[in-house]
C-alpha cells in the first residue's frame, strides 16, 4: 500500500511539474507573441488608422477575444494582456506609426524621436495624382463604365457568408486617372489601411533611390557586420540575391506557429534586421528560392546603416526621398524597437497612396519629369528570378510571367502575363499591368488569402478596357 501511494504521489508530482512547466513556457514563450499581435493592430488601427476599436476587436482580433486591450488615448499606447499577464505595450509617435515597447521602455522609445517632425500637407485642393481633387470628367471611351462599376460593386459583397471577403477599398487607374474608387462601411479614402507585405515592394523602391544616388550596388556583397568575419560563408550574399529571396539564409516563414522565425521576429525581437542576419546559411547563395520575410528586413537595416547619420534623419528618409514626392501624404512606415522600419511588413498608406506607388512603378519609376528610381530599375524588379517557381518573383515584386510555352503555369492564369503586384497578408494587392496602363488596388481582411481572387478580378477588370 505504501509503495502504491509513493508511486500515485510521485506521478501526480510529475504530472504538476509538467503542467507547471507547460504553464510557464506558455506565459513566457507563446502567450506573450499573442498579446504583442493584440497591443500592436489595435495600436496601429486606432492612432493610425484613426478606427474605432470596436470593429477592431470584432474583426482584426477576433480570434484573439481571451486577449485584453487597454486603450490609453492619452499616452497613444495599447497594452495587450491575458488576466493581467504576459503584457505587452504598443506606442503610437507621429509620423513613425506604432512600435511595440520590446527590449526598451516606452520613454526610450519616444526619446528616439528627439528633432523628427513631418509636416502634414493639405492636398485637397491639390489635383491628382499629386493631391486628392479629381476633376468631374467622362471616363476615356475606352472604359466600359458600366461594367466596370459591376465588377468594382461585386468586389464588397459576400457571396459565402462562411469565407468572408471583406473587401475595404478599390481603386482602378488607367492612364494615371482615378476610373474606379470605392470604400466599404467605416473606411474612406483618408483610412491609412496597412499594406503587410507589400511593404516589401516599397523597400525596394528605398534600395532603389540608393543605387541611383550610388550608395548601394546591387552585386556588391551585401553589407552586413555580421558576416564580415573571415570565413563566414555568408559573406558572399550579394545585396542582389536577399531582394532576390535567394539568399540561401534559414529562415521558417510561417505565421500560424507563434514560435516561427517570422513570428518571433515581428512580434517579440526589438531588432528585426540583426535577428534574420543570425540566421545561418542553409544552402549556397542564389542556388534556392525561398520566400522571407527576415531578409527584407536585412535590406531595411542596410538602408539605415547606408545613409547613417542621426536617427531622426533616417526616420525623414521615407518621406524626403519618396512619399512627399509623390503626394503619399498618408504613408507611414513604422520601426521596430531598434528604430529599423520593419521593411517586410509594417507599412500604412491610404488606397490613394497605394496607388500613387503602383503609377510610380507603371511609369517606370518616373514622376512629372522627374526619375525617382534608377533607369531600368523597374525592369531589374520584374526579372523573374531563375529558382523562383513559375518564374513568379522579381525583386520584391510578384510576377505573373510563367512558362511562355505553358499559359497555365503562371501565377495567376487569368491575368495578362505582364501583371506584375505587391501582395500583402489577408489579401492587399497593388496590382500593374503595363500592357493595358492599369493599376488595380484591393485592399481588405480576407482569412485566409484565397478568400479573394485577384486573378479573376484582374481578369475581370482588363476585360472592361475594350
Amino acid at each position: 500500500m505504501k509503495r502504491s501511494m509513493r508511486w500515485l504521489l510521485g506521478a501526480l508530482g510529475a504530472v504538476v511539474v509538467l503542467g507547471c512547466g507547460a504553464f510557464t513556457f506558455l506565459m513566457l514563450e507563446v502567450a506573450p507573441v499573442g498579446t504583442a499581435f493584440t497591443a500592436k493592430r489595435m495600436c496601429s488601427c486606432v492612432f493610425v488608422g484613426h478606427r474605432d476599436p470596436s470593429p477592431v476587436l470584432r474583426e482584426e482580433l477576433g480570434k484573439y477575444g481571451y486577449i485584453g486591450t487597454d486603450i490609453d488615448y492619452k499616452n497613444k499606447t495599447v497594452t495587450g494582456s491575458i488576466l493581467g499577464m504576459a503584457k505587452r505595450t504598443a506606442v503610437y509617435r507621429s509620423g513613425l506609426g506604432c512600435t511595440l515597447a520590446v527590449g526598451m521602455s516606452v520613454d526610450s522609445l519616444r526619446k528616439q524621436c528627439f528633432g523628427f517632425t513631418i509636416l502634414h500637407q493639405d492636398r485637397e485642393n491639390i489635383p491628382w495624382p499629386d493631391g486628392d481633387l479629381i476633376r468631374d470628367e467622362p471616363l476615356p471611351k475606352i472604359i466600359d463604365a458600366s461594367k466596370l462599376k459591376k465588377i468594382v460593386e461585386a468586389a464588397f459583397t459576400e457571396p459565402d457568408p462562411a469565407r468572408l471577403r471583406r473587401t475595404r477599398a478599390v481603386i482602378v487607374l488607367y492612364d494615371g486617372r482615378i476610373v474606379a474608387e470605392h470604400y466599404t462601411k467605416g473606411f474612406t479614402r483618408d483610412t491609412p489601411q496597412l499594406g503587410w507585405s507589400m511593404t516589401k515592394s516599397v523597400t525596394n523602391a528605398f534600395v532603389g533611390i540608393l543605387v541611383k544616388q550610388g550608395r548601394l550596388r546591387l552585386k556588391d556583397p551585401a553589407p552586413v557586420p555580421e558576416w564580415r568575419s573571415p570565413g563566414d560563408p555568408r559573406g558572399s550574399i550579394t545585396l542582389d540575391e536577399p531582394m532576390r529571396m535567394s539568399s540561401g539564409l534559414k529562415f521558417k516563414e510561417d505565421y500560424k506557429d507563434p514560435l516561427s522565425d517570422v513570428v518571433q521576429m515581428l512580434f517579440s525581437r526589438s531588432d528585426a534586421g540583426a535577428f534574420a542576419a543570425s540566421m545561418p546559411l542553409e544552402v549556397a547563395p542564389d542556388s534556392r528560392w525561398q520566400y522571407s520575410s527576415g531578409t527584407a528586413n536585412i535590406i531595411s537595416r542596410i538602408i539605415r546603416q547606408t545613409l547613417g547619420g542621426p536617427l531622426r534623419d533616417y526616420f525623414a528618409f521615407p518621406y524626403h526621398a519618396l512619399f512627399d514626392k509623390i503626394g503619399m501624404a498618408g504613408a507611414v512606415m513604422e520601426p521596430d524597437p531598434s528604430g529599423t522600419f520593419v521593411g517586410s511588413s509594417f507599412m500604412y498608406a491610404t488606397a490613394r497612396d497605394w496607388a500613387r506607388f503602383g503609377l510610380l512603378c507603371l511609369n517606370d519609376g518616373v514622376w512629372h519629369g522627374e526619375r525617382i528610381l534608377p533607369e531600368g530599375w523597374m525592369k531589374y524588379s520584374t526579372t523573374p528570378t531563375p529558382k523562383a517557381p513559375m518564374r513568379k518573383y522579381g525583386a520584391l515584386f510578384w510576377l505573373n510571367a510563367g512558362d511562355p510555352g505553358n499559359p497555365d503555369e503562371r501565377w495567376m492564369p487569368e491575368a495578362p502575363p505582364d501583371m506584375y503586384s505587391m501582395w500583402g497578408f489577408e489579401g492587399q494587392y497593388v496590382s500593374m499591368v503595363p500592357s493595358k496602363k492599369l493599376v488595380i488596388v484591393r485592399l481588405g481582411l480576407s482569412d485566409p488569402d484565397e478568400n479573394w481572387d485577384q486573378g479573376r478580378f484582374i481578369a475581370d477588370i482588363v476585360a472592361a478596357v475594350r
